[in-house]
């Protein structure tokens, strides 16, 4: 009698990206001067869907807007890009040195800026509770800068990118 087993490695890999997403826009809200109270409110609506859209793989894009409550205006945006399939060697890594770097890089935002989080899906992608449709504020005068790989999951990665005003 021979025995075997089975484990859902995709499964494991989206909840450890959900996760160190979660935690990297944490610490990014909270070392660029805003409050994270309301990110840590709405952590479980967060966790849902960041949760099943990288199920169903049709989660493009995490996005951290930052914008000024008065006149609505981009202030700076983080971006997490999903990368389905891509292999690895079986490691499951965060870069949080990087991120936490190229927060200082960016500076400080106004504390009496506002935030939201957004998610880009694919077209068809089913509903998640708590989640409506949005729409993104312009990135025109703003330039983005690549950190490459931060979140690496075993074949689903995470890069990430943040925006800053041209000058």
């Amino acid at each position: 009698m021979s025995t075997f087993v089975v484990v859902n490695t995709y499964t494991h890999s989206v909840t450890y990206v959900t996760d160190k997403m979660l935690m990297s826009l944490k610490e990014i809200i909270r070392c660029s001067g805003l409050s994270p109270e309301k990110f840590v409110a709405d952590w479980k609506v967060l966790q849902r869907g960041i949760n099943a859209w990288l199920n169903s793989r049709d989660l493009e894009t995490v996005i951290l807007e930052v914008f000024n409550p008065k006149t609505n205006a981009l202030i700076g945006r983080w971006d997490f890009d999903i990368f389905y399939g891509s292999s690895g060697d079986s490691d499951m890594w965060v870069n949080t040195d990087d991120i936490k770097y190229h927060i200082l890089k960016a500076g400080q935002w106004p504390s009496a800026c506002d935030y939201r989080i957004v998610l880009t899906t694919k077209p068809g992608r089913p509903n998640v509770d708590g989640w409506s449709v949005a729409t993104l504020r312009s990135t025109d005068g703003f330039v983005r800068q690549s950190l490459g790989t931060t979140i690496d999951g075993n074949g689903l990665k995470s890069g990430t990118a943040y925006w800053r005003a041209c000058k």
